[in-house]
């Protein structure tokens, strides 16, 4: 009984881990659209470009990592409320500059990339590795955007 209530804890913070990547990609979702539309500047043509194929990678990400959870049988939240409740990512303010757009996405790739860890011991310790699979997947994806940005912000 015991080694079910454990299993059934881990399955649950899985769970949860994944959750929260729900909620964290539909947020970098909707901030990628925002600074796509309001980035302005000398580089506005190469960033509105990457912020648009930024926002159609995190869109496949939300999606992938949801219909996960419903092969399990888990629910991913569906709702805005939800999303920003969840999320450990902020919405875009308003008031980002490009350099600062590009700060904030190495912060949440950041982010992600640490949860995204996370989430890939959970499903290991549960042997689930479709799941790890998954998670390490996105994270290499991020990694490589962050990285390509800290290049072009010369840090």
């Amino acid at each position: 009984m015991a080694t079910t209530t454990k299993a059934k804890a881990k399955k649950q913070s899985l769970s949860e881990a994944l959750n929260q990547q729900v909620a964290n990609f539909s947020v970098l979702h909707m901030k990628l659209h925002h600074y796509h539309w309001y980035v302005k500047g000398e580089n506005f043509f190469t960033l509105h470009v990457k912020f648009e194929e930024l926002y159609k990678e995190a869109a496949l990400h939300l999606d992938t990592i949801a219909e996960r959870m419903l092969a399990q049988r888990a629910l991913p939240m569906a709702t805005l409320t939800e999303a920003l409740d969840l999320s450990t990512l902020k919405e875009a303010t308003g008031d980002e500059d490009a350099q600062q757009m590009l700060q904030t996405l190495v912060d949440d790739f950041d982010m992600i990339c640490t949860e995204l860890t996370e989430g890939i011991s959970l499903a290991e310790e549960k042997e689930d590795e479709p799941t790890a699979d998954l998670l390490v997947h996105i994270r290499t994806s991020l990694e490589k955007h962050r990285w390509m940005f800290e290049a072009y912000l010369g840090a």
